[in-house]
């Protein structure tokens, strides 16, 4: 993301707002201090974080589960004893 001080701001403020129209967002910093973050009024909101594993410890898997329901598909696909 494109960090521009006070003084650029005011000066290329019509082109950096072009950009963020377009999804380019940017930020204005004060003395190096980011101070705001211009962004399109339209622009899409990211969807939440994913987390892999965001559920450990909360479920258990049973040991039989692969042979869960076994005889009953046998039966229905006709491949029972």
């Amino acid at each position: 993301m494109q960090k521009v001080n006070m003084h650029e701001a005011k000066t290329h403020l019509s082109r950096l707002v072009e950009q963020a129209a377009k999804g380019e967002p940017f930020v204005i910093a004060k003395a190096g201090k980011p101070m705001v973050k211009v962004v399109a009024i339209d622009a899409p909101t990211s969807a939440p974080i994913r987390r892999l594993g965001f559920m450990a410890g909360q479920i258990a898997v049973p040991d039989d589960f692969d042979r869960l329901g076994k005889d009953e598909i046998e039966q229905l696909f006709g491949l029972g004893k």
